[in-house]
């Protein structure tokens, strides 16, 4: 069994663009003479490796303490692509996951730089996804990211963006991306974690 970390350090994460960047501050140092060490932080839901929640861009959509740890935790497959994933590709990547595992089919991550098109959007909403993930910022295009996100979340596809695939290969893996509980929460960020039962 080996491990793989696929999240972002935190106070050194990526930002979409205009977003607050994670803050931190120390109210205690044993090293200026206190007792114990202590950290306060601030960050946005959607800093680094996070989950979005459907409403993030839908009104009356389901917050993350309304979701099911089961769109979090569990089989994955893992796929390259790079550039703007099409239609054609999204149904390609469905149609492998589900050869190679029905239950890894469920939660898909893109390694790459990616951008998700409208078509694909639709191609995996309609699908029986529960999870999708990839390394950018944003899933559809970073100036005009609503459409693919409505398309998404509005079928209850759960968003796990900013996640880091560099040394993981294409395959099925077991999943943990599972939220913090912020109850109302548009987002959250996560601990993701990949784990490879076969150790290849």
């Amino acid at each position: 069994m080996k491990l793989y970390d696929i999240s972002q350090e935190v106070f050194c994460c990526e930002v979409y663009p205009g977003d607050p960047v994670p803050e931190k501050k120390v109210l205690k140092s044993m090293q200026q003479g206190d007792a114990y060490n202590l950290t306060a932080f601030s960050m946005c839901a959607h800093n680094g490796t996070h989950i979005d929640a459907p409403f993030h861009f839908i009104k009356d959509g389901k917050t993350v303490d309304e979701i099911g740890l089961d769109a979090f935790v569990g089989m994955t497959y893992v796929t390259e692509r790079h550039g703007i994933i099409t239609e054609n590709d999204a149904t390609a990547i469905i149609e492998k996951a589900k050869e190679q595992n029905p239950e890894a089919a469920k939660r898909i991550l893109i390694k790459g730089n990616v951008e998700v098109s409208i078509e694909a959007a639709k191609t995996f909403a309609a699908s029986d996804v529960l999870l999708l993930g990839n390394e950018p910022q944003t899933i559809g295009p970073q100036k005009a990211p609503m459409a693919v996100h409505l398309a998404l979340l509005g079928a209850n596809v759960v968003l796990l963006e900013g996640i880091r695939l560099g040394g993981v290969c294409e395959g099925i893996y077991l999943l943990n991306a599972a939220p913090l509980n912020l109850a109302g929460s548009d987002g959250s960020p996560c601990r993701a974690i990949l784990i490879d039962m076969d150790d290849r």
